[in-house]
């Protein structure tokens, strides 16, 4: 059994070279010492429709929701932990992220504030995510459990449809 705590640089890489850890697209210039940044692929502010290219201009006041890239996939004994990146916190932006369940796999949907005026742009990195290992894995990892959000793309802000015989 591996000791639990948080995976440095070396370790994500290990990883995911094993395919134990899924990360795609995956490119090391992104790693942190302990975690790695995360891209935005979508930026929604319902009602107006998704925007997938360019800049997303948000007047001060407005709810906002980002979805990653990168399509992750952890195993049964990892779990991710989600930061936003402090550029963002410096413009204005005002985030509290949720733990990704070890065992949960697809995109990630992101939900943040803008407390004043800001562009948030296709491409640029807005969360940091870091993982932890468990003592020991998960006896039910996310799949098993509700597994509402596993496979998602894009921006997601509503729990998807399952079919209960899976849980």
């Amino acid at each position: 059994m591996q000791e639990a705590g948080a995976l440095s640089d070396g370790e994500i890489v290990e990883l995911v070279k094993a395919g134990t850890l899924g990360i795609e697209p995956f490119d090391e210039a992104r790693l942190t010492p302990n975690g790695y940044d995360l891209e935005i692929r979508e930026v929604a502010s319902p009602p107006a429709p998704p925007v997938s290219r360019g800049v997303s201009r948000l007047p001060a006041g407005t709810r906002f929701a980002v979805s990653t890239r990168e399509y992750v996939r952890l195993p049964d004994f990892l779990m991710g932990n989600l930061w936003l990146r402090t550029s963002w916190a410096r413009k204005g932006v005002l985030a509290s992220f949720g733990v990704i369940d070890a065992g949960f796999e697809g995109e990630l949907t992101l939900g943040a504030y803008a407390s004043a005026e800001v562009e948030v742009e296709v491409g640029k990195t807005f969360a940091q995510m870091v993982f932890f290992r468990l003592g020991r894995p998960a006896i039910k990892p996310y799949a098993k459990r509700s597994g509402n959000y596993q496979g998602q793309r894009g921006v997601t802000l509503e729990p998807r449809e399952r079919d209960s015989s899976t849980r």
